[in-house]
């Protein structure tokens, strides 16, 4: 019968992991980007509202229905604006 091979042992010594250093996350000033995101895609959703809900008068009765387009103008804003946000 083959003979097994011989394992080493290892020490018995236990040596505990590194401690991580935890980072600061510096947001350089970005602190208005998620209000003015925010903002922007509460002020298109209440212009796109207000324009149903006053059947055409509200906010500018003249645009018709270009107040749509505002209102996602608005909206598309808010998207744009996001991307700054860190």
């Amino acid at each position: 019968m083959p003979k097994s091979r011989i394992r080493k042992k290892k020490d018995d010594t236990y040596t505990p992991p590194e401690k991580r250093q935890t980072t600061k996350i510096d947001m350089g000033g970005r602190r208005w980007v998620a209000p003015l995101m925010l903002a922007m895609f509460a002020i298109g959703l209440a212009w796109i509202v207000l324009y149903y809900i006053t059947r055409a008068d509200l906010p500018i009765a003249a645009l018709g229905n270009w107040n749509i387009v505002v209102g996602f103008g608005f909206i598309a804003l808010g998207f744009v604006v996001s991307t700054q946000w860190k």
